[in-house]
């Protein structure tokens, strides 16, 4: 078995794993009399603490942990859950100066000030709090960088301010805010907020189909899985896939060649468009630009897409996704999915899943993935999609696309505020949730600078060169002539 310590980028990403992969064994060996006792001392045996005050208190998170393993709190529709007991109630301390203040003359910081805040108290600067705005304006002014904006990592994290602190200094999710894109999760240094899972469906699904007997079991994995798993080949997985019974593993970037092909098409006839791949996004325009959602494409996802496609030649077949993001298990509920995906995991969960089974990939043999095309494939970084519309547009004739990639929620916010003035110059816009895009989504294994270039390599590698190459089979199970 794999290293851990080369598998996850944090020791919360190890813990979740950790619950996960007994939860799994326990589904198909029954190891544990009480789940609720024994998984909990397995994971903090004791007598010390590791993480926490105590190993009790280790054991009542895990026993939460559990719980989201299990689906979490069927009342909140929210794909992530705040752990109450696991928040550590970080300061709240806003605007600050720390002992680095000189005391210098200049006072550059109470000039910044706009609320005349700032007060100088036998030589050094002292905020005043019930004036104070938390601008930041002092902080930028200040030469010795003495004076800092502590803010919660949770609440920096989420780019739509959905997250904000209760009368017990918990963290709290406002639903109507949140986007679902899963920021909070991989960014809370305590794991206090953590993504409900799926994996007990996902076992379901695959125990009943009796070795895809009944009926064939397919994983649709996302394209950012060749930037995972970096202890075995993309190869080794895939065989690994079908060692935990799945009948066939489809390129979710199949799907996205689709979705391209889709979206020059929409274009074409409405020639101003926003993508619709990044389920965060379209949240993200729903519930702040609503005059702009006339602009969302109508185009399913490509996670839909090439589930749809093979439900289209395999009716009784069952889809389950696997990748990075954690808005993809609100979105599969969604009636635009016209029941094209019965269940998602996440990367995370399919690392435990593998190791729960005692599937020793790096031993595997190699099994080809050959679905999609190039520009299919890089759908996986931001600024993949502006790529294949663009080629796409080009392979159709289609003439005028002028893209903008908008990565993260800060630039699409800025983006769409001035397609709402009418002050944009570009007619397509890629919007991606994710800083860098679905290679660094929250529910990845690992977050490195060179996940781009496997992405980059990977397209290279497929050997379908056109977008109208790839979407051949999907032409035919419509019944289109493909001229």
């Amino acid at each position: 078995m794999p290293d851990n310590k080369r598998i996850f980028d944090t020791s919360v990403q190890k813990l979740k794993y950790d619950v996960l992969k007994a939860i799994i064994r326990n589904e198909y060996e029954h190891c544990y009399e009480n789940i609720w006792t024994d998984i909990p001392k397995e994971i903090s045996p004791g007598p010390k603490a590791t993480m926490r005050c105590c190993i009790f208190k280790e054991r009542a998170i895990v026993q939460e942990r559990i719980k989201l393993a299990q689906g979490g709190d069927k009342n909140n529709p929210n794909v992530v859950e705040v752990i109450d007991i696991a928040c550590d109630e970080c300061p709240i301390g806003g605007i600050f100066v720390t002992p680095a203040c000189r005391g210098c003359i200049v006072h550059r910081c109470q000039e910044a000030c706009p609320k005349d805040a700032i007060q100088i108290i036998d030589h050094k600067a002292v905020v005043d709090k019930s004036k104070c705005i938390e601008c930041g304006k002092c902080t930028q002014a200040c030469p010795y960088g003495a004076i800092i904006h502590q803010k919660r990592p949770c609440v920096t994290s989420c780019k739509v301010k959905a997250i904000s602190v209760g009368e017990d200094k918990k963290a709290v999710i406002d639903n109507k805010k949140c986007i679902s894109c899963g920021a909070c999760v991989y960014q809370c240094p305590f794991g206090a907020i953590v993504d409900k899972s799926l994996v007990l469906d996902a076992i379901k699904i695959l125990k009943e189909s009796e070795n895809n007997t009944k009926y064939h079991v397919y994983a649709v994995i996302a394209p950012s899985i060749v930037s995972q798993f970096k202890y075995a080949k993309i190869e080794q997985v895939v065989t690994g896939m079908r060692k935990l019974g799945f009948h066939q593993i489809v390129e979710a970037a199949l799907g996205a060649d689709i979705t391209l092909y889709h979206e020059a098409k929409e274009w074409q006839e409405q020639r101003m468009l926003t993508t619709s791949c990044c389920p965060s996004f379209v949240m993200f325009v729903e519930k702040n630009f609503p005059d702009l959602v006339k602009y969302i494409s109508h185009s399913v996802s490509p996670m839909v897409e090439a589930a749809l496609l093979i439900k289209r030649t395999d009716p009784t077949g069952k889809v389950i996704f696997i990748g990075p993001c954690a808005s993809k298990k609100l979105e599969y509920k969604l009636p635009k999915t016209q029941g094209g995906i019965d269940c998602v995991l996440s990367f995370e969960e399919l690392q435990a899943f593998l190791d729960a089974r005692h599937i020793d990939v790096a031993s595997l043999e190699e099994t080809s993935l050959d679905n999609a095309s190039f520009y299919g494939r890089i759908f996986a970084k931001s600024g993949g999609i502006t790529q294949g519309v663009a080629a796409v547009a080009q392979e159709m004739g289609v003439e005028g696309v002028k893209p903008l990639a908008m990565n993260g929620i800060d630039e699409c916010r800025a983006a769409l505020m001035k397609l709402k003035f009418n002050k944009a110059t570009e007619n397509f816009f890629e919007g991606m949730a994710c800083d860098g895009g679905c290679l660094n989504g929250p529910l990845a294994l690992t977050h490195g600078p060179k996940n781009v270039v496997d992405v980059d390599k990977y397209g290279a590698s497929a050997k379908e060169k056109t977008i109208d190459n790839s979407v051949k089979l999907y032409k035919l199970s419509m019944g289109e002539t493909g001229e």
